[in-house]
């Protein structure tokens, strides 16, 4: 196994503000623009607001504007809640099911592909012919190079550059309120459900998208290897939305909103998986290799810190959602993968009838 980066972190609201602050001064003091940054703090309007709350008194969402771009503060509705619970079971639900349909569309390909080469020359002679277009140089140096990944960094590459891919649209300022709105989750905001999950592949920071991807990379193998790359891939991005929506319970329920964003609860539902599939296997800490711990005691002393810091309120990351992600981690390692996963066969068959017979 390779060696564990305990860094694993989605960005909390105060650490993304301070970077982002700090980039948009930047930006300002390079255009020669004059503009002040104004940061508008919310203030409670319980006076002229006679509706009652169970979490919290009314307050108006008076934005933080930097650098023009509004992000949404204060008063959190709690009904907003049952959006996001409705979305997190129809995305997750989703996920499996088009995992599914993945995973038998495979399976119907290559037989095909078998049975059409032995029983059609005429296929047999077109497809010499496609691959003889096809052996360009490029594409030959992409396929062997392709060809030599394991399934899990065949998995982990795609999932790789689209936070790359993210995380330089987060360096484009004229695109930046988008990136805000949609990239980044919180429960205050206007758009709610979608940034739950685009936001599980964004990240702000350097550091920040480099210590996720190198724990992501090196979980993935043992992942993929016991789970599949289908199945892998429905629990990383179920894991991803149900983190988002354990955030936003804690964020209404604390009266804390803010903006969430990063990889880490998906990341942490397959660290928990591993680590529970195989409590045995030693790990070691970048740049520590020199000490050496079981997996199963790593995912313990993680999710002990993370429950500490929602207990006492730490904002360095955002604990709930690390919480959540290793919660279904866990819940997928003991129950879903036995009782769950297996129903996706009542499913594909009705897909199978949907489909009909293959043409010949």
């Amino acid at each position: 196994m390779p060696l564990l980066s305990v860094l694993i972190c989605r960005t909390a609201p105060s650490v993304f503000r301070s970077t982002f602050l700090s980039h948009s001064r930047q930006c300002l003091s390079k255009g020669g623009s004059d503009r002040q940054l104004t940061i508008v703090r919310y203030s409670r309007n319980a006076r002229n607001n006679t509706r009652t709350e169970s979490f919290a008194p009314r307050q108006t969402i008076v934005p933080t504007e930097v650098q023009g771009i509004v992000v949404e503060s204060g008063y959190v509705d709690p009904s907003k809640i049952w959006r996001s619970l409705l979305f997190t079971a129809a995305f997750t639900t989703g996920s499996f099911i088009g995992v599914s349909i993945w995973e038998y569309e495979t399976i119907r390909s290559r037989a095909m592909q078998a049975l059409r080469s032995k029983l059609s020359v005429n296929w047999f002679k077109d497809r010499v012919k496609q691959n003889r277009q096809e052996m360009e140089q490029w594409r030959k140096d992409l396929t062997g190079w392709w060809n030599k990944l394991s399934p899990g960094e065949r998995i982990f590459a795609p999932i790789c550059a689209l936070n790359v891919i993210v995380y330089g649209l987060w360096r484009i300022p004229s695109i930046a309120p988008t990136m805000v709105k949609y990239f980044a989750s919180n429960p205050a905001a206007k758009a709610v459900c979608w940034p739950m999950f685009l936001s599980t592949f964004s990240h702000y920071s350097l550091f920040h998208i480099l210590a996720n991807m190198y724990v992501l990379h090196s979980f993935s193998h043992a992942a993929v290897a016991t789970l599949g790359r289908e199945q892998f891939l429905g629990v990383y991005l179920s894991a991803g939305v149900i983190a988002s929506f354990a955030s936003h319970v804690f964020k209404t329920v604390t009266r804390q909103p803010g903006l969430s964003l990063g990889a880490s609860g998906a990341i942490m539902g397959i660290l928990a998986y591993v680590c529970n599939q195989y409590p045995d296997t030693q790990l070691s800490i970048l740049f520590l290799p020199m000490y050496t711990f079981s997996a199963g005691a790593a995912i313990k002393v993680i999710m002990g810190i993370d429950l500490a810091g929602v207990l006492l309120g730490w904002r360095v990351f955002d604990h709930a959602a690390h919480l959540g992600g290793a919660l279904f981690g866990l819940f997928w390692c003991h129950f879903g993968i036995q009782n769950v996963w297996p129903l996706r066969e009542h499913f594909i068959g009705y897909w199978h009838e949907l489909r009909g017979p293959p043409k010949k």
